[in-house]
């Protein structure tokens, strides 16, 4: 277990031993882990190992049994609700893509940089330079540029899954966590959204919940992989890959 002796200083999320439990089936089982200012991490594992929980209790859609959710070193997340911890600089990208389909790609980036308005200072809105450089930078990133001017309903899956990411980059999080964001993407889409999220995460901090082995190789990051509510082992893929209870438990041989 991560204990708060060995968490670094320059740690942006600390889960220290959470556990949840659902009629009696515990999601979560003690779980400690910490992620780094800057860092992409992979979180990979058997169905019901308790990734999904592990998300939700750090967007505060579910709330521990017992433990603690340390944000930036200051803030436990587990006494706050979803709008305030989102509004604290924590985005979540769920595996099906939400965006709206009937507006253009920059549309969709201006209603997200409007999003925290109201809907009727949403209506009035006007952006500024500074703003629309802003997403300008961010169709670069997800790769949108020369689509900044179709309906979103026209996107292929993979362009809308981008398009979104780029959605809650325009609300500048410093911890991004992204649910499989390659499934149902095509082999180029995965290996573009691999070098994606390997950039953004030069500013930000990614946590990526994944199944795709080769995705998780191309992200070349550390991974944590857990197993009935618990960290059952962390490292490089390569460590990973050899470790045998890791291998009984969940890659095969």
């Amino acid at each position: 277990m991560t204990t708060a002796a060995h968490r670094p200083d320059d740690t942006i999320l600390y889960l220290d031993a959470i556990s949840v439990s659902f009629d009696g089936f515990k999601a979560l089982d003690g779980l400690s882990f910490y992620v780094r200012r800057g860092e992409l991490r992979a979180i990979i594992g058997p169905n019901g190992a308790g990734k999904t929980t592990m998300m939700d209790v750090v967007t505060g859609k579910t709330h521990p049994d017992i433990g603690q959710v340390i944000f930036a070193d200051r803030v436990d997340l587990t006494r706050l609700d979803e709008a305030r911890i989102a509004n604290l600089g924590i985005g979540r990208k769920f595996q099906k893509p939400t965006v709206f389909e009937t507006q253009t790609v920059f549309d969709n980036l201006e209603l997200a940089l409007a999003g925290d308005r109201g809907l009727w200072a949403a209506l009035f809105f006007r952006l500024d330079p500074a703003q629309r450089q802003r997403i300008d930078q961010v169709l670069e990133t997800v790769r949108l540029t020369d689509h900044r001017h179709r309906l979103a309903g026209h996107l292929s899956h993979g362009q809308k899954q981008w398009l979104e990411i780029g959605m809650l980059l325009m609300q500048n999080p410093q911890l991004l966590l992204v649910d499989e964001p390659v499934a149902g993407m095509t082999d180029e889409e995965t290996q573009r959204t691999a070098q994606m999220l390997k950039e953004i995460a030069r500013s930000r901090s990614v946590v990526v919940v994944e199944h795709d082995m080769a995705f998780v190789k191309s992200l070349d990051c550390r991974v944590t992989v857990l197993h009935e509510g618990a960290v059952l082992a962390e490292g490089s893929l390569a460590t990973i890959q050899a470790n045998e209870r890791v291998i009984e438990v969940y890659l095969g041989r």
